[in-house]
């Protein structure tokens, strides 16, 4: 305090009250402590003088004061953060920003998605109930050959694809410049669209009677091979040829083509009155072709309408043919699905193989990108340009029913060749099914790709029709997120092993770390979902580093500084930029946050990342420790959820390479990591035991560094069998070695008061406070402090809109004293006992005028007063109490720096003293 000099001690007290009027559990007030009652209890201004007046009678006084002055000392440095020994006993910490981080890290890993079962031995089949889907379009595009694509395949890209939006503006580009840079993701139907293009514009040019006249062109020959071969006619090739091109710009070594060489390509091409369409991923390598006069980005077709298509055409393979039987479909007649062939069969349009792959899969398995996207007739008879331009989806000929939706999603007019109906019924169920929020939360997905709505369509269709049971529909669902994953990495450094092009160009970009940025993006996304975007590209560019190095260690890999492009990391990894709150010092800011597109996908990647790809362990443990020493919560909290959960998959190398290495740690901000991790482990039953093993090993027998992992631990109250065996435990753990681990021992006591058992764990600090032990007294004095000097937001795992959640900003005594009022008595009796004790008074005198000084704000804005008002009549039932706040206010209305305002004061006083309790000088100062 500021005035000091004002009183050394509160003012003279009166005899205590009678001790019935307190809860049972709490220590008599006013009194000793066995063997300490001398030289712990409170001073008293009404002792008799000493009548000794000999030097050794004052030598032994004043020693007695010295030591009583050390005991208070040592007591200060036990109340110290310790969280901060890094800075200093004054360096901030942001321990409630690391809370929300570690709250919203375990949101984003908490969907324990189970895998559908794959055939490992082919990853290109999923077998769900009686369903086998092929997933061939999940290969890569490196397994496209030079060659013309099947009569039958573009008949079935005609009848169903689902145009994008934009896609007359693509056609148009298209016709007038006989080339198009068509840019998208993989997976998202670029490719799809570039074939449904090209067989459009050359079914209305010379090649119109020509039954190959859609090609697919070699990638590994570039675009000017494409132009020379083109140009001088070889190949055999008709004019009105139309060209799809996938060039494999991600393989080390392989440069773009420049404007040069799409320039001699478009002229040979309009020489020859034929089309070309160059597939490109989004990046950096890609970036120059789709932004010169030839490039143009893909949308993805809309996720509605494909999955309402597909699951048409699914249940109506059962029901015979309605558009046949003059039920609704496309223009002419046309249902969406491919035509009969000679024998009667059905062309599906891509669909599932549930009978050995017939002939109507053919097509798709020659499809390179997952780009299956299919879904309404497309012959010539189409709606106009500005119709289908004019519609939110990009275009498409259905109409659309009340509630904004495809006509896909409504029942046919017709019911079938059955005529009762069914067919209608199916279709109401699944729309209500697709709705079906557990449905929906399997999933996962924010939209679905064409071969994900192809797959999805399936399984409602198979649940509707008796074949696949609920279990195995939620299963599939979630397997979606599975399978993209699975995608994503796999073979990704293969190219590594391919040789470098033959065109005499030397490459200018370094290899492996192009090819690895994606995949480290991915993997940061997963881990620190819901951070800051440039934290997450940050950590993504310190994984591709650490993934170079392991896979090349004889180079340093080359990093570029300008070829980063955002929106095409979003692209590349399903994510979604959302305007957020960053914790900066204490405060939030407003910033650019990163997530993905659906719940899923962050537990889907560290699955496939963890358990399929030994070898990436090594850089991302290391990638991990590095995150651990993070001084941003947002990075170091989420990264210590997912060292949790990753763990939980091989508990002995999660152990073994991050649990004990970072425990053992100098630095507390690696042993909370460690910690954090710990608890993340816990909250999964098969790994509860270990856990609470280890943990108590650590309490028993471990080092210093350990024990104070293992405080930190159970601090989040999951790693000890019961409340009881977690008090034990921090108890050891702060009493031994003198209360070496004192301080981190009553943090985590503090932070056991925001669980339900609260109850429980204050009684245990009151029998502490009457225990024989100093050091058990200090642990529960400690703690008691520390309970009114901390927030709420510091220690709370509760969302804001729980009783203590929505008082973040306040002390937690007072908001349990507000919220839980059946506690107040054992609260006031605690703090009481830590004002009444003289190693803790001063600490315990100044915690008080924080909490007094809280009760509204800067801007007289009502602020703890509620928690105030319960507490303060409590903890003032005595007089000498009342005095002691009494000589508390004075003082702090006479605090020169922080001076209080008298009608501040004499509300603080109406608050803990009735009217009939106040004394007239009292009342002079305080109203």
């Amino acid at each position: 305090m500021a005035d000091e000099a004002v009183a050394a001690r509160p003012a003279e007290p009166a005899a205590p009250k009678a001790k019935e009027a307190r809860s049972p559990e709490a220590p008599p007030r006013g009194g000793g402590r066995g063997d300490d009652r001398a030289k712990d209890a409170p001073e008293r201004t009404d002792a008799p003088e000493p009548t000794d007046t000999s030097d050794s009678a004052d030598d032994e006084a004043g020693e007695r004061e010295k030591e009583r002055e050390r005991a208070a000392d040592r007591f200060k440095d036990r109340t110290r953060d310790p969280l901060t020994e890094e800075e200093g006993e004054e360096g901030p910490t942001d321990a409630a920003a690391a809370a929300r981080a570690r709250r919203e890290g375990q949101k984003l890993l908490s969907s324990n998605r189970d895998l559908i079962g794959f055939d490992r031995s082919d990853i290109g089949q999923v077998h769900i109930g009686d369903i086998n889907v092929r997933l061939d379009a999940l290969r890569s595009g490196l397994l496209m050959r030079d060659g013309p694509v099947p009569a039958e395949e573009l008949l079935r890209i005609r009848r169903t694809h689902i145009e994008p939006g934009g896609y007359v503006r693509l056609r148009r580009a298209l016709e007038a410049r006989r080339l198009l840079v068509l840019g998208g993701a993989p997976g998202t139907g670029r490719a799809s669209t570039a074939l449904a293009l090209l067989e459009e514009v050359t079914r209305a040019g010379e090649g119109r009677e020509n039954s190959e006249r859609v090609r697919r062109a070699d990638p590994a020959r570039g675009v000017r091979e494409l132009a020379t071969q083109v140009a001088g006619g070889t190949g055999g090739h008709p004019r009105g040829t139309g060209y799809l091109l996938e060039p494999a710009l991600d393989r080390p070594g392989t440069l773009p083509p420049d404007g040069m060489d799409l320039d001699q390509l478009a002229s040979a091409l309009a020489e020859q009155g034929s089309y070309a369409v160059v597939v490109v991923s989004v990046g950096s390598a890609a970036n120059p072709l789709l932004a010169g006069r030839y490039g143009a980005i893909c949308p993805p077709a809309p996720t509605r309408e494909l999955v309402a298509v597909r699951l048409r055409q699914r249940l109506e393979e059962e029901h015979g043919d309605p558009v046949r039987s003059g039920g609704a479909g496309g223009p002419g007649g046309g249902d969406g699905r491919g035509p009969r062939d000679g024998d009667g069969s059905r062309d599906a349009g891509g669909g599932r193989d549930r009978n050995g792959g017939a002939h109507r899969d053919r097509g798709r398995d020659e499809h390179a990108d997952r780009d299956g996207g299919e879904g309404r007739d497309r012959d010539s008879h189409r709606s106009t340009d500005r119709d289908r331009d004019g519609s939110p989806d990009g275009g498409g000929h259905g109409r659309r029913d009340g509630d904004g939706g495809r006509s896909g999603d409504r029942p046919g007019r017709g019911a079938g060749p059955d005529g009762d109906g069914s067919l209608s019924l199916l279709l109401e169920r699944a729309a209500e099914l697709r709705e079906d929020p557990e449905v929906t939360e399997a999933v996962g997905l924010d939209d679905l790709r064409p071969a994900e709505a192809e797959l999805f369509a399936s399984l409602l269709a198979g649940h509707l029709r008796g074949t696949v049971s609920r279990a195995e529909l939620l299963s599939g669902c979630r397997g979606l997120a599975a399978v993209q994953a699975y995608e994503w990495f796999a073979g990704v450094d293969r190219a590594l092993a391919a040789p470098p092009p033959g065109d005499g160009r030397t490459p200018v970009r370094s290899g492996t770390a192009a090819l690895f940025h994606p995949v480290a993006f991915r993997i940061a996304l997963a881990v620190l979902g819901g951070a800051s975007h440039s934290a997450v590209s940050a950590a993504a560019h310190l994984l591709t580093w650490e993934l170079s190095v392991q896979s090349d260690p004889d180079s340093t890999p080359a990093r570029p500084l300008f070829c980063d492009d955002p929106e095409a990391d979003l692209a590349l990894s399903r994510a979604r930029p959302a305007d957020g709150v960053v914790d900066v010092a204490g405060s939030e800011v407003t910033g650019r946050l990163i997530f993905y597109r659906g719940s899923a996908l962050p537990a889907a990647v560290l699955a496939e990342l963890w358990d399929r790809h030994f070898p990436v362990r090594a850089p991302v443990v290391r990638w991990l420790r590095l995150l651990a020493d993070d001084p941003r919560p947002q990075v170091s909290m989420r990264a210590a959820v997912a060292a949790g959960e990753l763990s939980v998959r091989d508990f002995e190398h999660g152990y073994a390479e991050l649990i004990r290495p970072l425990a053992e740690a100098p630095t507390p901000r690696r042993r909370v990591f460690a910690a954090t991790a710990l608890d993340q482990a816990a909250g999964h039953a098969s790994h509860r035991r270990a856990v609470r093993k280890v943990v108590d090993n650590w309490s028993l027998h471990g080092t210093p560094a350990q024990r104070w992992t293992a405080a930190m631990a159970l601090g989040y109250g999951r790693c000890a069998d019961s409340m009881d065996d977690t008090l034990d435990t921090l108890a050891e753990i702060g009493v031994r070695d003198d209360g070496e681990q004192l301080a981190v021992a009553s943090l985590n006591v503090v932070r056991l008061l925001t669980l339900p058992e609260c109850a429980t764990v204050l009684r245990r600090l009151a029998a502490w406070t009457g225990h024989r032990r100093e050091e058990y007294q200090d642990l529960a004095l400690v703690s008691i402090v520390r309970l009114a000097l901390t927030d709420v937001d510091e220690v709370l795992d509760d969302e804001p809109g729980t009783p203590l959640g929505d008082r973040g900003d306040w002390p937690l005594l007072l908001a349990l004293a507000a919220t839980r009022p059946e506690l107040t008595g054992k609260l006031a009796d605690l703090f009481w006992t830590a004002l009444n004790t003289a190693r803790s008074r001063d600490v315990a005198l100044d915690a008080l005028e924080t909490l007094l000084r809280s009760a509204s704000r800067k801007d007289g804005r009502a602020w703890t007063r509620e928690g105030l008002a319960a507490l303060l009549p409590a903890l003032t039932a005595e007089e000498q109490d009342r005095r002691r706040l009494d000589w508390l206010l004075r003082r702090m209305m006479r605090d020169q720096d922080r001076p209080l305002a008298e009608e501040r004061a004499r509300a603080l006083w109406r608050l803990a003293v009735p009217a009939r309790q106040r004394r007239s000088e009292e009342e002079e100062s305080h109203g």
